[in-house]
């Protein structure tokens, strides 16, 4: 027997293959995985071939080391990983939320776009105050300023693209030959009429070279209940950016309103600001003036929120930040006085265009189809 000179822990380079220790044979001690045999197990003194599979031999590797365990160990740490990150994100809320969606979905990050609207909401942290809706909002809506032969007045619109799309009232625009349009910033544009809808008492104007704009999300006026909070946001009086705050006090109220600004008075009585309130009727009686014989009626959401001369066009807001109604008309008892000239303020019946009813005449106004 040739005596093996390899110093200790040195790898032959010539070794016989046989010799290799992890493809022992049953009964041989030493192969990775392979119960020993009794009987077989090396004592010391004992005489062995060359070839011989043993794992402490002179010549031959070590056996590798059990890493089946640790290897069962690391496989559990991207599950540890993600349930760490759940946690977390039912602490911080939706952000890391949508990081554990990605990580389960291999991070594909994909996203259906479900005909959502962009625009302005409410942060997180600001969701539920009227302080948060109002900073969230207050930049998408504006004053409109329109010029007629019956003179000015005075009203509000919510911007709905980033390049100058405008919804607003029909009546607060309707026979005007010029129309202004300050945004919350103070800066002044003049606007184009692209397309009108008495019978809703929908318009959409359009800004001349704006971009960049801050928009408002559109909501679901569907999912809104009676008690729901709410935030009104308009120019009552030319009073830019004012707030103010309710609840929806009722639904589907059918209000009748006049289609353009030819009521009997003759006094241009169609729009709001001035002086001169909007007239509507509901329950067969007329407020705030005579509707004259051009009138429509719509589905309106009732609020009290203090809506004044104004706010016709401006948005009716839920918690969320999202738009879910234009502002359009308003009670107030003390101008129906025969010979009152003061414009009364809200008593609490405002009412609301459902912002459905909007996004359904969207692609008829930007036409220009309207009726």
């Amino acid at each position: 027997m040739t005596e093996n000179l390899r110093p200790s822990g040195a790898h032959p380079t010539d070794q016989d293959p046989t010799a290799y220790p992890y493809a022992s044979s049953p009964g041989t001690a030493g192969a990775a995985g392979t119960e020993s045999s009794p009987g077989t197990a090396y004592s010391p003194g004992a005489s062995y071939s060359p070839g011989a599979a043993y794992d402490g031999a002179p010549g031959g590797y070590p056996p590798p080391p059990p890493y089946a365990p640790a290897g069962r160990r690391r496989a559990k740490r991207p599950m540890a990983l993600l349930a760490a990150v759940a946690l977390a994100a039912g602490v911080v809320g939706g952000g890391v939320a949508t990081l554990v969606g990605q990580l389960n979905d291999g991070g594909s990050g994909a996203t259906g776009s479900g005909g959502a609207v962009n625009g302005t909401t409410v942060s997180q942290s600001s969701k539920g105050t009227v302080s948060g809706v109002a900073e969230a909002v207050s930049p998408a809506i504006v004053e409109i300023g329109a010029a007629s032969s019956a003179g000015n007045s005075t009203g509000s619109g919510v911007v709905i693209t980033e390049d100058g799309e405008i919804v607003t009232n029909n009546h607060v625009i309707s026979g005007a030959q010029q129309i202004q349009v300050t945004l919350s910033t103070g800066r002044t544009y003049t606007a184009d009429v692209v397309g009108t809808d008495p019978d809703k008492d929908l318009a959409l104007i359009k800004l001349r070279g704006a971009s960049g704009l801050k928009t408002a999300a559109l909501g679901d006026s569907s999912q809104v209940k009676v008690g729901d909070e709410v935030v009104a946001i308009g120019s009552p009086e030319g009073l830019t950016g004012t707030v103010t705050s309710g609840i929806i006090s009722a639904l589907d109220r059918d209000v009748t309103v006049a289609k353009d600004d030819s009521g009997s008075s003759g006094q241009g009585q169609g729009r709001q600001g001035g002086g001169q309130q909007w007239p509507f009727e509901f329950g067969g009686q007329q407020f705030n003036g005579d509707t004259g014989e051009e009138t429509t009626t719509y589905k309106a959401l009732q609020t009290d929120a203090s809506l004044n001369p104004g706010n016709s066009g401006g948005a009716l807001i839920n918690m969320n930040g999202e738009i879910i109604g234009i502002n359009s008309a308003m009670y107030a008892p003390s101008s129906a006085a025969a010979g009152s000239g003061s414009a009364a303020g809200s008593v609490g019946l405002g009412f609301a265009i459902p912002v459905n009813t909007l996004k359904a005449d969207l692609d008829t106004l930007r036409a220009g189809d309207g009726s």
